[in-house]
C-alpha cells in the first residue's frame, strides 16, 4: 500500500467502461482484474485525508484522436456513452473529489495534466496542477489505465511540474500496442524520478 497524507493526491486515471470493462471499445486486457486494488488505494488515501482525482476521456463524436477521423485510436469514451463513464466497480468519486475531463474539445488527452491538439501539436493545462497547488499537494500516486498511454503520459508531466511521484505498477495494465510497451513506460517513469512499485 502506498504512503498517503494530506499532502499527497492520488490520481485515479481513466477506469472507465471502454477501458476498463471487456466489452468496451478500447478494453485494455487485465482492466478489469485491477478495479479491487485500486480501490484499496482509494479507500487508504481517503482514510489518510489525502485528495483523490479521478480522469475521464471525455471525446466528441468526430476528433482527429480517433482512426476514422485521421488519428491513431479507434472510437472510444465518446463524452455521455456507456464507454466514457467510470466502471462500476470502482469505488466513486466524493463531492469533493475533482474529476478531469480531458479530450472534450477533440484534444489528445493522455496526461491529466495537460491537453494536445492532434493536428498542430500545441498543448494546454488542464485545471489539475492549480487544484493540486491550491490543496497543498506535493506528492501524487498515479494509477489506473493505460499503464503505457495515460498513465505514462500523467507520471511524466507531475514529475515535469515538480511533484514527488509514485507509480502504483500493480494498479495499472498496458495496452501493449507495441510488445514491450508496458515496460518501456515503467522504464521512463524511473527515468523521470517517479518510484514505480
Amino acid at each position: 500500500m502506498s504512503r498517503y497524507d494530506e499532502t499527497t493526491a492520488l490520481l485515479v486515471v481513466d477506469v472507465q467502461n471502454d477501458f476498463a470493462h471487456p466489452e468496451g471499445n478500447l478494453y485494455v486486457p487485465g482492466g478489469d482484474a485491477i478495479i479491487e486494488r485500486i480501490n484499496e488505494e482509494i479507500e487508504a488515501a481517503r482514510r489518510a485525508g489525502s485528495t483523490v482525482v479521478y480522469t475521464q476521456d471525455a471525446h466528441p463524436e468526430a476528433t482527429p484522436h480517433f482512426a476514422k477521423d485521421g488519428g491513431s485510436w479507434p472510437v472510444h469514451c465518446v463524452d455521455g456513452t456507456w464507454g466514457a463513464e467510470l466502471h462500476p466497480d470502482l469505488t466513486s468519486p466524493r463531492e469533493d473529489d475533482p474529476v478531469i475531463r480531458k479530450g472534450t474539445g477533440g484534444e489528445d488527452g493522455y496526461s491529466a495534466f495537460s491537453v494536445r491538439d492532434p493536428e498542430s501539436g500545441d498543448s494546454d493545462a488542464t485545471e489539475l496542477d492549480r487544484i493540486l497547488r491550491d490543496r497543498g499537494v506535493r506528492r501524487t500516486v498515479v494509477l489506473g489505465l493505460a499503464q503505457d498511454v495515460c498513465v505514462k503520459d500523467t507520471t511524466l508531466d507531475a514529475r515535469r511540474l515538480g511533484y514527488e511521484t509514485e507509480l502504483v505498477a500493480d494498479a495499472t495494465r498496458p495496452v501493449d500496442l507495441q510488445p514491450g510497451d508496458g515496460d518501456r513506460a515503467l522504464e521512463a517513469a524511473r527515468e523521470a524520478g517517479a518510484v514505480v512499485r
